[in-house]
């Protein structure tokens, strides 16, 4: 039998023929890519309608082109599907390769959120309730993520979290790699997923313990259901994913930032589909989402609230210069980010995906929409940059840059594709692009992994020091209690931070006048001080230290970081010993 074209025909075409009505290749995808959708409703004659955006050919008006041969053989091959599959193995290899080469003790935002973790845990097993009123300071729900993440340390240690963390971001490039096949292309996405799995803040991520990893992990989600439920009549299919965006939030409070973008993609996926029936779905999914979040406080408590407002809504202002904020940004985030920029004006150019050759137009989404595409895709990874720029703060930049890359990734895909152009024609390009990438993201999630200093030489210190009843200052001590807390209560450890203290007259005092007093009382059996964190007060109470007949200088311990070298001081109470 011969095809269309009068060219004999492969095995996949001999049960239809052009009579048979229109051709169904790509339908053994389960999921169907928005070009490959298009380019089929361009063979029936069907095309835009005048609604979709960029588009005005109407169905009634629309010259019938002729059938393609590759409309009949566009199916991808087991072959090729396997083979893409194997790629994209290969990929989260190469991403948990490089995350697990990341070795250092406990972070101290990882150690209070186990830390805080246990606590929590013990009190849902029955035991006393957490002294700190975690839930408001917290930057997430402390009964979810901490949870966990403790219940794995129980059993893995520290070791097992970060494992966690780095199958949530393994999730995250799968789930991210299969988003971006359904809005493009096979190619698009294995480009997507090869670079968003190599930038600093995924390998950084995929080895710390902390909120970011699951809340990146629930935002690809959430935004790979609302995609995936495009080609679905109404928007109830789309709510399935407001569950998932709120546990997003609840789990990291500025997850929040990027409901936005989810429910605008929402939108955009279903607009070629559903035309002004798709704006049914912007509406339904911000609004389910928000009775979702609206819930959860209501039931949570008011802590939960003013801790989203601290730590999110209305966060304090810093002291950084916005200038060193920018090149942080720049360094981190800007060599994808530059092409994504590049890979949407390319698709703003030429809309055509290589799907289909020889299809005509109607098969290409319109320019306006590629436009909105790409320019919200790409504009999401600005917002954490500019609000943290804008209230003059680095904390946890470099992971929150992460979040933004993670919706530039198809973008930087397509980038990455086009300059690797068709059949391959100039590899080279996306090599040269990919293993700048690698080396980036290598060297400084290394830099940045190396920020603090190896906690094992002054937990061995602390150990034998320790003991039920004692009480402890340790500058900041969220590292030193979650290693040594089963040795110790919470209530044993005071930081540097803040304290409040009833001297022996009845007075209560904060603040610099507290330690003061408590050092002057022989509060304290235990000191360290190593000027990171509060050094002009570590100064003065050294000062204090140096001069009380009730506290002597058990040792030092020297420490290294990436920015250099620094001493832990650990003071002991008993008779004067030697002087510093």
């Amino acid at each position: 039998m011969e095809g269309p074209t009068g060219t004999p025909r492969t095995r996949d075409q001999r049960a239809r023929s052009p009579e048979d009505g229109p051709p169904t290749w790509g339908a053994s995808l389960p999921w169907r890519p928005l070009s490959s959708w298009l380019a089929d409703r361009a063979v029936t004659g069907q095309g835009y309608q005048p609604w979709s955006l960029g588009q005005g050919r109407s169905k009634q008006g629309y010259d019938l082109p002729p059938v393609p041969e590759s409309a009949w053989t566009a199916a991808p091959s087991r072959r090729r599907a396997w083979i893409s599959r194997g790629i994209l193995f290969g990929v989260l290899v190469l991403q948990a390769t490089l995350s697990l080469r990341l070795r250092n003790t406990a972070f101290e935002d990882e150690a209070l959120y186990l830390y805080a973790g246990h606590l929590e845990l013990d009190q849902l097993l029955g035991g006393p309730a957490a002294p700190e009123q975690f839930a408001a300071y917290f930057s997430g729900a402390p009964a979810l993520y901490p949870v966990l993440a403790a219940a794995v340390d129980s059993i893995f240690g520290l070791t097992g979290a970060r494992l966690l963390s780095l199958a949530f971001m393994l999730a995250a490039t799968a789930l991210l790699c299969s988003l971006t096949r359904l809005l493009f292309n096979e190619r698009v996405a294995l480009c997507a997923a090869a670079a968003f799995a190599i930038t600093q803040s995924t390998l950084f991520l995929g080895n710390f313990a902390t909120y970011d990893a699951p809340a990146i992990c629930l935002l690809t989600l959430a935004s790979w259901i609302v995609v995936r439920t495009a080609h679905l009549r109404g928007w109830v299919a789309c709510v399935a994913g407001a569950p998932v965006l709120g546990l997003a939030v609840a789990v990291k409070y500025a997850a929040l930032m990027y409901v936005p973008t989810v429910t605008i993609l929402a939108v955009m996926a279903a607009l070629p589909r559903r035309g002004p029936w798709a704006l049914t779905r912007g509406l339904a999914l911000p609004a389910v989402t928000g009775a979702v979040i609206a819930g959860a406080l209501r039931v949570a408590g008011g802590d939960h609230l003013l801790a989203l407002r601290t730590t999110t809504t209305q966060r304090a202002a810093g002291t950084a210069d916005p200038r060193e904020l920018l090149l942080d940004c720049l360094e981190w985030g800007g060599p994808m980010f530059a092409v994504a920029v590049l890979g949407t004006v390319l698709y703003v150019r030429q809309g055509r995906m290589g799907e289909v050759p020889g299809m005509n137009d109607a098969a290409v989404p319109g320019r306006i929409w590629r436009l909105c595409l790409g320019g919200v895709l790409c504009g999401t990874a600005l917002l954490a940059p500019a609000y943290q720029v804008y209230l003059h703060t680095g904390v946890s930049l470099h992971k929150h840059i992460g979040y933004g890359l993670l919706f530039a990734a198809p973008m930087a895909g397509i980038g990455m594709n086009r300059l690797v152009g068709a059949h391959f024609r100039n590899p080279q390009l996306g090599i040269l692009v990919w293993v700048t990438l690698l080396v980036l993201g290598m060297t400084q999630s290394q830099a940045l992994y190396q920020a603090w200093a190896d906690s094992d030489r002054i937990v061995a210190a602390l150990r034998p020091e320790v003991r039920p009843g004692g009480r402890y200052l340790v500058e900041a001590n969220s590292v030193a209690r979650y290693y040594l807390r089963e040795k110790t209560r919470p209530e044993q450890w005071t930081s540097t931070y803040a304290i409040a203290y009833t001297n022996r007259e009845g007075e209560r005092l904060s603040g610099e006048a507290g330690f003061r007093a408590a050092i002057a009382d022989g509060y304290f059996d235990v000191i360290v001080l190593d000027r990171t964190v509060t050094k002009a007060l570590d100064d003065r109470l050294y000062e204090l230290l140096r001069k009380s007949p009730k506290y002597r200088l058990r040792t030092t311990v020297p420490f290294r970081n990436s920015n250099g070298t620094g001493t832990y001081r650990i003071w002991v109470k008993g008779a004067t010993g030697d002087r510093p």
